[in-house]
């Protein structure tokens, strides 16, 4: 079907209210730079999910990082996004003032010239992602065990995305189909959502990010419901595998194995965590299960599960801006409010 008849018949649609999550916040910021929402129906409704692993990292492990920021020989390393993340006593970016080290990173394997050149040095390694960013973490334990560099530890905020489906469908029972994330599913590949579409029969389908992508899958979603059917498609086959990448899952697998985790606004999910095996290069990954009350007004925990869009919150654009977050999602890249705010 031509795309330009996509938008026809989803721009026409008048049957029953329906609810789709985009879980990936790249395809959040898609949608909005696309304008997707005003090529269909507003009884389609398109909605958030826990697609930014920076959104729902848990306070405690902003704590943790702090913590090892501010201790004598050694240096935490991080990508950008969580610099402004709230902890308890503040972000990064606040107790760099107070003499918290702390170096951005655009790579994890920058950390190992850096301790080989600074062997007096511990280089603290911030691990935030889900299953894409994973392997990269995998591979750079490959290679520091390979050259016996011992100052180097990881710190790990590193989760699954099945898990957390799984919560979404046992909690937000309205929600009646998914784009699924097409990151996650480069590496994972499209089979593992089978298993979620048989339980709680509701459709999964993976998109890419062009406009011409998330269309296609808004209308495949919209007519399986239509069809009350509930299939896994891939409509992104020049990148994703029904088995995924092997390569790159079998390295997490060497590496890494499943515990469970703090997600904001989710709760502690079984098994959704990735975790060192050799505990002798983890700073103190596991446990980091406590999370801090958001400040009162503050709706983040809605906005990540998909109950309100991020407009809803009484907090957006009042007290809760970039420069001034009440939570991660005002400030990560792939954040649904720092989306919605820079589009708005």
């Amino acid at each position: 079907m031509e795309i330009k008849e996509v938008i026809k018949y989803l721009k026409a649609y008048d049957g029953p209210e329906i609810k789709l999550m985009e879980v990936c916040g790249t395809h959040t910021a898609s949608i909005f730079k696309n304008g997707i929402r005003s090529l269909i129906s507003p009884k389609i409704q398109l909605i958030s999910g826990p697609g930014c692993p920076v959104c729902v990292t848990p306070t405690a492990y902003i704590d943790k990082c702090i913590e090892y920021a501010m201790k004598p020989e050694h240096v935490l390393l991080t990508f950008g996004d969580m610099m402004k993340v709230p902890g308890t006593e503040g972000s990064l970016s606040d107790m760099k003032g107070k003499g918290a080290k702390t170096e951005l990173m655009y790579s994890p394997f920058e950390a190992l010239e850096k301790a080989k050149a600074h062997p007096d040095i511990t280089y603290v390694i911030a691990a935030v992602g889900f299953e894409t960013t994973a392997p990269a973490y995998a591979l750079m334990m490959e290679q520091t065990k390979c050259e016996e560099i011992r100052n180097i530890r990881l710190v790990t905020a590193l989760k699954t995305i099945i898990p957390a489906l799984t919560w979404i469908c046992e909690n937000q029972t309205d929600i009646d189909g998914f784009i699924c994330p097409g990151h996650v599913s480069v590496i994972i590949g499209s089979e593992p959502y089978e298993a979620l579409a048989e339980t709680y029969k509701k459709p999964f389908v993976v998109a890419g990010f062009e406009a011409e992508h998330i269309l296609a899958v808004i209308y495949d979603l919209v007519r399986q419901i239509e069809k009350k059917q509930a299939q896994v498609k891939n409509l992104y086959p020049n990148a994703v595998h029904q088995g995924g990448n092997q390569k790159a899952l079998d390295v997490m697998s060497r590496y890494f194995e499943a515990g469970p985790a703090m997600w904001r606004g989710l709760g502690t999910i079984d098994a959704s965590g990735l975790y060192l095996k050799d505990e002798s290069y983890d700073g103190g990954s596991r446990g980091l299960d406590a999370d801090m009350e958001l400040p009162a007004g503050c709706r983040c925990s809605d906005v990540i599960v998909g109950n309100i869009n991020p407009d809803e919150c009484p907090a957006f654009k009042n007290k809760c801006t970039p420069l001034s977050p009440f939570g991660p999602c005002m400030v990560s890249a792939e954040g649904a409010c720092g989306i919605w705010y820079r589009n708005q």
